[in-house]
């Protein structure tokens, strides 16, 4: 099935108006409405693949472009992890206004999304039927980094603004080689493309700072016990290195604290696992569905 996705904006109490890309409605899907959060400076075109191929396996599909992102508006303010994760909570809230128990979505976050969507579990449980962690939920980057500016200096963005949008885009094929041409489109949707044939990220540096600095005072780990959502994990490994050993013995304790978690590794794999393995991951996720993990 060929699916596109249907884009429009959904605005939030302050005024702040996100773009949201439905893949398919409710009302058209025999599956449980699922909602895709992206990553830092990401977008919701990276969630191409797998969306489609959720919405195909007969799911309710919606990405996001969180506030700075994307084709979303850019404020200057709310940038903190937790009112991000509000955000996402008043998207829910204003997509289903009147929810009942079989409309709550499964909501998906990648990296930094991860982390957000723990927060909303945390915070909005009630709203959500359960999680999945891509690669990302159990970041404390305040752990290897105790002070803020060394995080700041080590984790700063590269200057992409200027460069050439053909340069990027053959960097990031060389850089993947066994991404999908869709998957390399939606990395570019990080861009904006102007006229002279240069880009600009559409997440500036500062705002890109300030989430980093959120996700930096972020300690999901003292969360696990007051989630009762049921969480699932699926981090990447591409080898057995120390960052690596750190991630098993985090999401380890997260299975021994979480009421109810399980954990598909992806390996070896990308930290954006679900561009690079777009079906195996839907089919990870719509798996994790069927079999009632998330009922």
């Amino acid at each position: 099935m060929e699916l596109t996705p249907t884009s429009s904006f959904i605005g939030l109490s302050d005024g702040t108006q996100l773009r949201i890309l439905e893949w398919s409605r409710p009302e058209d899907s025999p599956g449980i409405p699922i909602l895709l959060v992206h990553g830092l400076a990401s977008n919701a075109r990276l969630w191409d693949g797998p969306a489609r191929h959720l919405a195909t396996l007969g799911h309710a599909v919606i990405a996001i472009d969180l506030r700075g992102h994307g084709l979303s508006d850019k404020p200057d303010t709310g940038y903190e992890l937790t009112a991000v994760a509000d955000d996402i909570a008043e998207v829910i809230t204003l997509l289903q206004p009147h929810q009942s128990a079989s409309q709550k979505p499964l909501v998906i976050g990648q990296s930094w999304g991860g982390n957000l969507v723990v927060e909303l579990a945390h915070r909005h449980g009630d709203l959500i039927r359960g999680i999945v962690a891509v690669d990302g939920g159990t970041i404390e980057l305040s752990k290897s980094f105790p002070n803020w500016d060394e995080c700041e200096r080590t984790l700063r963005p590269p200057a992409l603004a200027g460069m050439q949008y053909e340069r990027l885009r053959s960097y990031i094929r060389g850089a993947h080689t066994d991404w999908s041409e869709e998957a390399i489109d939606g990395q570019m949707h990080n861009m904006e493309l102007l006229a002279d044939g240069t880009i600009r990220p559409h997440l500036t540096m500062e705002r890109h700072l300030k989430v980093l600095h959120g996700l930096w005072q972020h300690i999901p780990s003292t969360l696990w016990e007051n989630i009762n959502v049921p969480v699932l994990f699926t981090p990447a490994a591409k080898q057995e290195d120390d960052f690596t050993r750190s991630k098993r013995e985090q999401i380890s304790f997260a299975l021994r604290v979480l009421p109810r978690a399980r954990v598909e590794w992806f390996e070896p794999a990308d930290h954006d696992l679900h561009a690079q393995f777009p079906e195996r991951f839907a089919a990870v996720v719509d798996d994790a569905i069927t079999t009632g993990f998330f009922s």
